[in-house]
């Protein structure tokens, strides 16, 4: 390691131990690193605009963060989650199910773990706690579990940026994500039902059967955003930005004209507010390019995969380690600093040991959603707190049951690639 990256892996480290955010600390670890190398700091706009330029795919998430903002503020959220309560609500801890199924639906909308907690998410678990059965927080963090699915079923914020820094096609991962997602939803569902007949939850008022069709007419049209966006990528009609952009116009067609419920005002604060997330999200994305010229100058990726090759590590051992490691730093990064930044490191081993890009792409963004809801520093916890003022204290306390289930889905997922792979096949994926 030279004493340049030294230099920049200290800056980086010591602005995020100080609380700095971490967009910052590692523009500011990268710019320092320039200047030590004497490479010239202008570098660093040209490596940045060189990586938009050819990122085209990269305008999606700021399409999928209006997308999913418009459904949260327009009555969309509401008909979906009256159309999930017809369907699942009369079982034993039915709006627990309620909570899963919603989660299921508005993935296929949003692809955003934290709009999925914070929008859909805030509405459920004020009608788990209103109805006086449910622990508030049990309604917690059930939610913040199933909304780790919303990034898994596409479409998906970071698999898009995952595609960005492994080249891999977009389409056949947000294909190998259906099934994974799907998985998760039933684990989920079965450690709910059964901790609600442990607990003795008491069974919800069922909706009578002959009310199904009028909610399912209600729900119909948002029904469809999710099989317009896959028909619309697998059907050669549209590029997945193109795709993002569809349900973007979709979503406010539906909210504005065919529902009524979004005004010039709300629009404007929608537009705003997708504007704050989306830069958000961009620093980090500059950071990360800039960072990534880096470690690719100190040839990094490429010492690492010959030290793992060198040490004959098998597929399995490599991926149960990553998982591990992804695990660790999901509890201090959030998702898109560690896809952007940490897995491009591994991705030149997984080409030395055979491993296939979208099964590893699929497994590392699903480990990287654990770790949002892994104790004591899951951002959806926090952020469930936030919308909630539940405190964080009883969230975690209630967490350990479905993180439990989720990791033994996920080790299930990283040992059997054809679960993963199997619909990307169908769709003449040849890895």
């Amino acid at each position: 390691m030279s004493m340049e990256f030294m230099i920049c892996l200290t800056v980086m480290f010591g602005l995020a131990g100080i609380g700095a955010p971490i967009a910052y600390a590692i523009l500011i670890s990268s710019l320092a690193y320039l200047a030590a190398s004497g490479q010239g700091i202008g570098l660093a706009g040209k490596v940045l605009m060189d990586g938009l330029y050819n990122s085209f795919i990269l305008l999606a998430v700021p399409l999928f963060i209006v997308a999913a903002n418009i459904m949260n503020a327009g009555t969309i959220s509401d008909r979906l989650l009256s159309f999930c309560v017809a369907i699942v609500g009369r079982f034993r801890g039915g709006l627990g199910h309620v909570n899963v199924v919603a989660s299921l639906i508005f993935s296929g909308m949003s692809g955003s773990a934290v709009a999925d907690a914070a929008g859909i998410g805030k509405i459920i678990i004020q009608m788990m706690t209103k109805s006086g059965q449910y622990p508030r927080g049990y309604a917690a963090a059930i939610t913040a579990a199933s909304a780790t699915i919303g990034p898994i079923i596409p479409p998906s914020i970071p698999m898009v940026l995952y595609a960005l820094v492994s080249n891999t096609s977009i389409g056949y991962l947000f294909l190998g994500g259906i099934v994974p997602g799907l998985i998760m939803g039933v684990v989920l569902m079965a450690m709910n039902s059964l901790l609600a007949h442990r607990r003795g939850f008491a069974l919800e008022t069922p909706v009578p059967l002959r009310e199904l069709p009028r909610r399912t007419g209600d729900a119909f049209p948002a029904l469809l955003m999710p099989a317009i966006l896959l028909y619309g990528i697998y059907g050669g009609v549209t590029t997945p930005t193109e795709a993002a952009a569809v349900a973007a116009t979709y979503a406010l067609v539906l909210s504005a004209v065919f529902y009524r419920a979004l005004s010039f005002r709300a629009l404007f604060d929608i537009l705003v507010e997708s504007a704050r997330s989306s830069a958000a999200v961009g620093l980090v994305i500059g950071g990360a390019l800039i960072l990534n010229y880096i470690v690719a100058s100190e040839n990094i990726p490429r010492l690492l995969a010959a030290h793992l090759v060198g040490l004959d590590v098998t597929p399995v051992a490599f991926m149960l380690g990553v998982m591990v490691l992804l695990l660790l730093l999901g509890c201090v990064l959030d998702a898109t600093t560690i896809i952007l930044v940490i897995i491009p490191l591994f991705l030149p081993a997984c080409r030395e040991l055979g491993i296939d890009l979208v099964h590893f792409g699929v497994v590392a963004v699903i480990n990287c959603m654990i770790g949002l809801i892994t104790p004591p520093y899951g951002i959806l916890l926090f952020v469930i707190n936030a919308v909630t003022r539940i405190p964080l204290s009883e969230i975690i306390r209630e967490i350990w049951p479905f993180l439990g289930v989720l990791l033994a889905a996920l080790i299930w997922l990283a040992l059997a690639p054809g679960v993963v792979l199997w619909l990307p096949r169908m769709f003449g994926y040849a890895g």
